[in-house]
């Protein structure tokens, strides 16, 4: 049980980085970083495929979360049968 919980793990850390990484960014280029950028002004809500990947984000983070915690579960119980 253990070996699959960590092998979901890797999984999960190896496709969250990836979703993270495919999201277009809050600012564009370093007049975002200086001004703040025009998202901050208009507040405008992300579309289409940035809003997939956002949606998908939450999802992947909230499994790794799960997972992680049964580890540690696991291994603070390590006579558990399932």
């Amino acid at each position: 049980m253990m070996q699959v919980a960590k092998i979901a793990l890797v999984v999960l850390s190896v496709l969250l980085i990836t979703v993270i990484l495919l999201q277009s960014g809050r600012s564009a280029g370093l007049s975002g970083v200086i001004t703040g950028g025009s998202d901050q002004v208009t507040n405008r809500r992300p579309k289409g495929m940035d809003s997939l990947l956002a949606k998908v984000t939450v999802v992947v983070a909230t499994l790794f979360f799960l997972v992680t915690l049964a580890i540690a579960y696991l291994n603070a119980h390590p006579n558990l049968k399932l």
